[in-house]
């Protein structure tokens, strides 16, 4: 098979093999354009004879495919030609698959839909590497964590990725976003799974007892303490502490912490025999950390020590295609903690609540799925019987007025369209621009409206992720390279 265009560089093989004849053709005519070889295959027994004879530079594999899957296939792979990198595709993507992937040898794990540009640089990038990691146990029992959204997607990948690692991890997130589960998570699927995972609130327990919860005491060391007691370092010797709300510790234990991070060892309060122990930490804030250095509130040389690798939790409001996902999760939960039968919600309560913005995100969400198994008088929940707050609009707080022009009446279209709240039916302004700009005899009116459309959400899409582009294409909902692009060729500057 030739390529579609020359190039001077070495031709990349890669073979792709998918049940699904639309992706294989999709897949295959935007490797082509990048100049690669391309060989698809619709089933696993097909690629596995094809292996016999030859072997390319990379391998695209679906996830689930009749008779033999995407992870049998690839430890099928693995053991025939173990420097063969493969990319993992699914449409049925959760943590498990994509913990499962990496921990099987995958070079990288797609959901889709994905960006064809991203997956060009992928296929280059795997194929410059050719190495995989190498096979570990499966991960033990852990809570359920769902997501679908393409925001929980780059968590279940980082997860998936940290699954071998015993690396720092600061995990981020307004409260409420389910951080302590992404810090489980992290830690049942690494190596450590067996030995213990222990959780500490560092805003939960008072100042005072705070040195003493952390490392211990010896019998006599303060009021009270009539006997020897181990701290949270060492209960969780040879596993993972979880330094829950670290943002709120005082400054004085964050210098001893410090310490112990550096050196392993540390001190029982009253005690005069250094302990050492092997602990990954796994921290957690809904604080902005940079902030609180910046104020003499935090430690800097500490938040550079536990800020090793960031995963940010998203909120509920960035994730609304989680929504029906979590309230049926939540209302059968429910129903099983009450002994009772889970409610159904009617098609208006459904698209209300996936309409809210959660100020309290998931836990926000697991409550209200409580209180309707609970307070809801029938099998199935209307709106009245939404509590008062989800029952009267879909947003948590109100959409605030756009500032009016001098005389908004003589306003151009475009201008009420860029200042417009979210209440405003933009399809009628639209179609009033649309309306104005034919009878004036203009042409090439998708020419003119799709440039300042994609400008402005660009611009307020980089100016809202602080100019940080990897950021701000996963808002707007597209790939980076992507993003580039547009930034590129409609001259927008950063």
């Amino acid at each position: 098979m030739t390529a579609v265009k020359p190039i001077t560089e070495p031709q990349i093989e890669a073979w792709i093999v998918d049940d699904d004849e639309s992706i294989r053709w999709v897949l295959e005519k935007a490797l082509l354009r990048e100049g690669m070889l391309v060989q698809t295959f619709p089933g696993s027994a097909e690629l596995l004879d094809a292996l016999q004879d030859a072997t390319p530079d990379v391998l695209i594999s679906d996830l689930r495919m009749p008779g033999v899957g995407g992870l049998e296939l690839m430890e099928r792979v693995r053991a025939a030609k173990p420097d063969l990198p493969v990319i993992i595709i699914t449409a049925h993507s959760d943590l498990d698959a994509a913990v499962a992937s990496f921990k099987g040898g995958a070079f990288e794990y797609l959901p889709k839909p994905f960006d064809l540009e991203g997956v060009a640089t992928l296929v280059r990038r795997a194929a410059a590497k050719r190495s995989a990691p190498a096979l570990l146990p499966s991960p033990a029992k852990r809570a359920a964590i769902i997501g679908e959204a393409p925001a929980m997607q780059e968590v279940f990948r980082a997860i998936g990725r940290l699954a071998q690692s015993p690396i720092t991890v600061l995990v981020t997130g307004e409260s409420g976003t389910g951080k302590e589960l992404i810090a489980s998570a992290l830690h049942t699927t690494s190596p450590r799974a067996s030995k213990p995972f222990i959780a500490i609130n560092t805003a939960a327990i008072p100042k005072d007892l705070l040195e003493s919860e952390f490392f211990g005491h010896e019998r006599g060391a303060f009021t009270g303490a009539q006997m020897q007691r181990k701290g949270r370092f060492e209960q969780a010797d040879g596993g993972t502490l979880f330094l829950d709300e670290i943002g709120d510790m005082p400054f004085d234990l964050q210098t001893r912490l410090l310490r112990v991070l550096q050196d392993g060892q540390f001190f029982r309060v009253g005690g005069v025999s250094p302990i050492t122990v092997d602990v990954r930490i796994i921290a957690a804030t809904h604080q902005d950390l940079e902030k609180l250095v910046q104020q003499g509130r935090f430690r800097e040389d500490l938040y550079h020590r536990i800020n090793v690798i960031r995963v940010r939790v998203p909120p509920l409001r960035e994730r609304k295609l989680d929504v029906p996902l979590l309230l049926k999760h939540f209302l059968e939960s429910a129903a099983k903690e009450l002994n009772t039968d889970a409610k159904r919600l009617q098609p208006d309560v459904l698209e209300q609540l996936t309409a809210y913005d959660w100020p309290g995100n998931v836990r926000q969400l697991e409550n209200i799925c409580r209180w309707l198994t609970v307070m809801a008088p029938g099998a199935d929940v209307h709106l009245i019987d939404l509590p008062p707050e989800l029952r009267g609009a879909a947003s948590s707080e109100p959409v605030p007025a756009a500032p009016a022009p001098a005389s908004s009446s003589e306003a151009p279209v475009e201008a009420r369209i860029a200042v417009a709240p979210a209440s405003v039916d933009w399809d009628a302004l639209l179609r009033e621009w649309a309306t104005k700009h034919l009878a004036a005899g203009e042409d090439d009116l998708l020419g003119q409206a799709l440039p300042q459309f994609e400008r402005v959400l660009i611009e307020t899409a980089l100016a809202a992720c602080k100019g940080q582009r990897q950021d701000a294409a996963r808002r707007l909902g597209w790939g980076r390279n992507t993003l580039t692009r547009k930034i590129k060729d409609l001259g927008i500057e950063d």
